[in-house]
């Protein structure tokens, strides 16, 4: 190893010229790497949304639904199919394998669909197909209000600016809510129709007539060719006014002599409220790997671009501005590594002095800036989960370092020169280091195969850990010695090494390492009592966790600094009462207080199926941006917590509050599946289970089902023979029911002033709609105008609002959330008790779905994950040392580290997060490891080459020897995440205190994980682990057999 650390250092200027290089180009890249909060994972789940006016839930499943599930089941890497059947409309969720390319499934989806649309009924809209992203939150939403502003005049404003802004490059769309769409609308006196003796259908048919694209074709006279123009289309009110509908030799009678024209808007379905005046609101979603800093600086020079022309009442204001939340988050996080680094230059300059100090800790940026080029050239975004990476790597970078400049500072007190010394130290450490950091990758390799969505959410981590590792392993083998090398050797280091060496080779202890060569020269000759002990202290731990243990969840709750509540009431309501509960809801967040935006938005958004499906009798949300968490006196989950209470107890409807997810998104907490074949027993079922949650169980919040509403319908029973006995066919029935409700759709124009196609509708004034009319409507027949109730009744049935179907079975959800402080798995184990003794039906199955799903695919994963990566750092570890024992001995300090970590737990009361405390429990493998293969190849070292050596002085040695790198290493790594384990937030960058907050909520389980398995685990590892090389000698002295450590013998084997 000699020859590239002597061509490095004689090459000197060449060396620290690619050093800087690559800090200069990581900071570049760095620079570059766009900025997310979430990562932008891809999950190939598309949404088909088929939508026919007027079709009921049964026939949206028998004639949309059904016919796409089975075209859409012979598609390759399907894993499920859920379909969503409601009034007027299918919804479709065809959900991929996810190592499925999303742009062949969106492909394969369009042409299963298009080979189904055959079978659908006549006047379907065409499907309407979209991909699902992780990152799915808007960048910011921006609404469009004033007090007394026309509806017209507010949506002519959000198209301009739905426009300025989809034409920038980092925006992918803006989604319009709160409008109505534009109508052409012909209101038709019924009195005069029957005046004037014209059936409903002879205007329908006019206006279709004259509404069409005749091509006329071309004329060629010999002298030239023209085109010939038929002006057919209507292209303003004034040509749906002229229309003649009838004539004879006196006059010509129009649609304007019977019929009021008029330009409005389609009836409100929903209503959109920003602070409290109504407003349209913009929801801007950004392009996949965008930076969302910047794209928030484009929108923000639109807005003020476009903010002096606005009529002086018109407000343009942001609800949920994602930019500063996650600077905040980014920001604060690099604060606090900066802490971490200052607080391990402090500890690793006052042990090893200034210029070994220096050395040691430059590797921190110089790995950071490596693995930044590798981010920037993988093409990933710079989130939350690489940041995750970075602190785990800020743990582990330094150990190479480390132990590099300490043995090259050992041999220069020895009399070296700092460039023999460093070589020396290459020389000695090349393959310890080598081989501790292949343990650790070994140790996060298998992370990288995680599979579903949670696996694609968390590769980034593994990944990021892989380009700081290997980052530090390039500095610590070629940079550190190199610098150090020219550096020469600090004076502090000298006097500590000056003062503890002896002629012999042996260090004599002074101080704190005296102590410890006394209480380890007792583990050594005691090395059955201290193997004991540990079995002891292993198994007690473990069973106390067992115990006492807080439980498991999924994911860290992090304290929010955006809510949304969601409402939900069971009625026939019009849109205009669904409007009314939801302001008496937002009249309680006000009198909360506690934000700084508010937006509500009434009638259901968007279903989605399966884990995210929201229940059928959702009427709207209350989205709400809080104050700033420095402003007020509550934390973001108490600040939810009050607005639990004030919405209890709604009369006639109920609410939820609902967070924003942090990690894999997942839905509720609890979640239970039950499918069947026909709907009665499973909404009977659902009914039972939601009964026993309710009612008998404690600790639960936000319990509902996605059973269907009951409801009330009106069918029309139409006696066809007495129909036709009269004259009237059921085309004019139709018609004329179509005009008592929404009118009948004409066809669409497109006007000079509008985007959109406008429909054209036809239907009767306001005084004549509704279903009580149908007593006095009366239809033009061959016999003279007859009353439509002469032949048609209407009966009141109840309405299914929805049918949801899973693979081809009928499902129904019953989901809850675990109240404030309470474990959802302890409360799953609960329920699967009552169902174990009170069994669903035949025909019901009950499966738990949700994050318990996800949490026990998780864990069984990470479970075999952790397995195989033991297993890899064995077959790296008996590779290093050609020793099982030894290998063992090494393995065997993991388990020691988790039960730090389940004790850490015991002491702190906190649960354990499958993904963060499972993830530092890897970490902290390959941590542990590193120490004990730096002792072990030490102790190796010492014994063969002091083979005059008892193996009680050898082991004792050892230890001395390797007690400060040991130390250093965890004191560094413990000592960076100490403010964090302890609910601290410490930002050097942003000079910022803070106890609580979001950053310590969403690492504190990672940092204590580390913290607490790290200390116990040292500890540990700087006595039981020399026992253990103790151990077979003395084993054999109790069995009376021949020692084989012999003082004298010269052989390099290890034990």
């Amino acid at each position: 190893m000699k020859n590239y650390i002597d061509t490095a250092v004689s090459r000197s200027r060449t060396t620290l010229s690619i050093f800087v290089a690559i800090m200069l180009t990581g900071f570049g890249s760095y620079l570059a790497i766009p900025v997310e909060l979430n990562p932008d994972v891809e999950v190939p789940i598309i949404i088909t949304t088929i939508i026919h006016d007027g079709i009921s839930p049964e026939d949206a499943e028998r004639l949309l639904a059904k016919p796409s599930e089975l075209e859409l089941k012979s598609l390759d890497g399907i894993t499920q199919i859920s379909s969503f059947s409601s009034e007027n409309a299918a919804t479709i969720i065809t959900e991929f394998d996810i190592d499925f390319e999303s742009k062949t499934a969106l492909s394969d989806v369009r042409e299963a669909v298009n080979r189904a649309k055959a079978r659908f009924p006549a006047n379907t809209e065409e499907p309407i197909m979209q991909e699902v992203s992780a990152a799915g939150l808007p960048v910011v939403q921006i609404a469009i209000g004033g007090e007394g502003v026309p509806e017209r005049v507010l949506l002519r404003v959000a198209e301009e600016l739905q426009r300025e802004i989809e034409i920038l490059p980092p925006i992918l769309e803006a989604v319009m809510v709160g409008n109505r769409e534009e109508l052409l609308e012909a209101e038709i006196d019924p009195g005069k129709l029957e005046t004037y003796g014209i059936p409903n259908s002879a205007i329908v048919q006019t206006v279709m007539n004259n509404n069409r694209l005749i091509p006329a074709g071309q004329v060629d006279t010999g002298q030239g060719s023209f085109a010939v123009k038929v002006p057919g289309l209507i292209e303003t009110a004034e040509d749906l006014f002229d229309l003649p509908l009838a004539s004879n030799d006196l006059s010509v009678l129009t649609v304007a002599d019977i019929a009021e024209v008029r330009r409005t808007f389609k009836d409100a379905t929903r209503y959109s409220f920003s602070n409290g005046s109504a407003s349209i609101s913009l929801n801007v979603n950004k392009r996949k790997g965008a930076n969302l800093v910047e794209s928030m600086e484009q929108i923000d020079q639109v807005v003020e671009r476009i903010r002096p022309t606005l009529p002086p009442a018109v407000t343009l204001s942001y609800i949920n501005n994602t930019a500063p939340l996650v600077l905040e988050q980014n920001l604060g996080l690099q604060g606090n590594m900066a802490t971490a680094m200052v607080l391990v230059l402090i500890v690793v300059i006052a042990s090893v002095g200034v210029r070994s100090g220096l050395i040691v800790t430059l590797a921190v940026p110089f790995s950071f800036f490596f693995a930044f080029i590798i981010i920037s050239l993988l093409g990933f975004t710079y989130n939350f989960m690489v940041i995750f990476g970075l602190l785990l790597g800020l743990g582990m970078l330094i150990d190479g370092a480390i132990v590099m400049v300490e043995y090259a500072d050992r041999k220069m007190a020895e009399g070296l020169d700092s460039k023999e010394a460093y070589k020396k130290a290459v020389d000695r450490m090349f393959w310890p280091i080598m081989a501790s950091t292949a343990t650790t990758l070994a140790a996060f390799l298998p992370i990288m195969f995680w599979p579903g969505v949670s696996g694609q959410f968390m590769s980034y981590l593994p990944i990021t850990v892989f380009a700081v590792l290997i980052g530090s392993l390039f500095y610590a083998l070629l940079f550190a010695p190199t610098i150090g090398a020219l550096i020469g050797q600090g004076t502090a280091a000298a006097k500590a090494f000056a003062k503890g060496g002896s002629d012999d080779g042996r260090i004599q202890a002074t101080g704190i390492t005296a102590l410890y060569e006394r209480s380890l020269k007792v583990a050594v000759r005691l090395p059955i009592t201290v193997f004991l002990l540990s079995i002891v202290t292993l198994v007690s731990i473990v069973w106390a966790y067992g115990r006492y243990g807080k439980g498991v969840e999924f994911f860290t709750g992090v304290e929010p600094s955006q809510t949304q509540i969601q409402v939900f009431a069971r009625g026939n309501y019009s849109p205009d009462e669904l409007r009314d509960i939801m302001l008496s809801v937002q009249d309680r967040i006000y009198e909360v207080g506690y934000f700084k935006g508010i937006v509500m938005q009434s009638g259901t958004g968007q279903q989605l199926g399966g884990d995210q499906q929201t229940a059928p009798d959702l009427i709207g949300y209350i989205f709400v941006e809080m104050t700033d968490r420095r402003d007020r006196e509550l934390n973001g989950f108490e600040v939810e917590n009050r607005y639990r209470e004030a919405i209890a107890n709604l009369p006639g409807a109920r609410a939820e509050v609902v967070s924003i997810e942090q990690g894999p998104p997942v839905g509720k907490e609890i979640q239970i599946e039950l499918s069947g074949d026909e709907l009665e027993p499973l909404f009977a079922e659902a009914a039972r289970i939601r009964g026993f949650m309710e009612n008998e169980m404690t600790g639960l919040i936000d319990i509902d089902d996605t059973a269907p509403v009951p409801g009330i319908e009106w069918e029309i029973e139409v006696d066809r023979a007495r129909a036709a006995m009269m004259g009237a066919s059921m085309a004019e029935i139709g018609t004329a029911i179509q005009l008592m409700t929404n009118g009948v759709f004409m066809g669409d124009y497109r006007p000079n002033d509008s985007e959109e196609e406008v429909d054209i509708r036809i239907r009767y004034p306001e005084q004549y709609r509704g279903i009580e009319q149908m007593d006095t409507i009366r239809i033009a027949t061959a016999n003279g105008p007859v009353p439509i109730s002469s032949f048609v009744t209407r009966v009141a049935k109840p309405a299914v609002s929805s049918i949801q179907r899973v693979d081809g079975a009928r499902v129904v959800y019953v989901r809850a959330n675990p109240a404030p402080g309470i474990v959802a798995s302890n409360k799953l184990i609960e329920i699967d008790a009552w169902l174990e003794e009170n069994p669903p039906p035949r025909g019901v199955t009950a499966v738990f779905r949700g994050a318990n799903e996800e949490q026990a695919d998780s864990a069984a994963f990470l479970g075999r994950a952790f397995l195989l990566a033991l297993a890899l750092m064995a077959i790296l570890l008996v590779t290093q040392f050609n020793s099982y024992y030894q290998a063992v001995i090494i393995l065997s300090s993991v388990l020691l580290s988790t039960a730090g970590v389940l004790l850490g737990l015991l002491t702190t009361g906190q649960t354990f997060s499958v993904i963060l405390t499972g993830i530092g429990i890897v970490a902290l493998a390959g941590i542990i490891v590193n120490n004990n293969i730096v002792l072990i190849d030490t102790f190796n070292y010492l014994k063969a080459k002091h083979s005059d050596w008892s193996l009680e002085e050898i082991i004792v040695q050892t230890g001395v020897q390797r007690l400060r790198p040991v130390f250093l290493t965890t004191f560094t790594t413990g000592f960076g995440l100490l403010p964090l384990a302890m609910h601290v937030s410490v930002d050097l960058i942003n000079a910022e205190i803070e106890v609580g907050g979001p950053i310590t909520s969403q690492w504190v389980s990672l940092a204590s994980a580390i913290v607490f398995g790290l200390s116990f685990a040292t500890i540990l590892t700087l006595i039981v682990t020399p026992a253990m090389l103790a151990l077979p000698d003395a084993a054999r002295k109790m069995l009376r057999m021949k020692p084989k450590h012999q003082p004298l013998q010269t052989s390099n084997a290890a034990i």
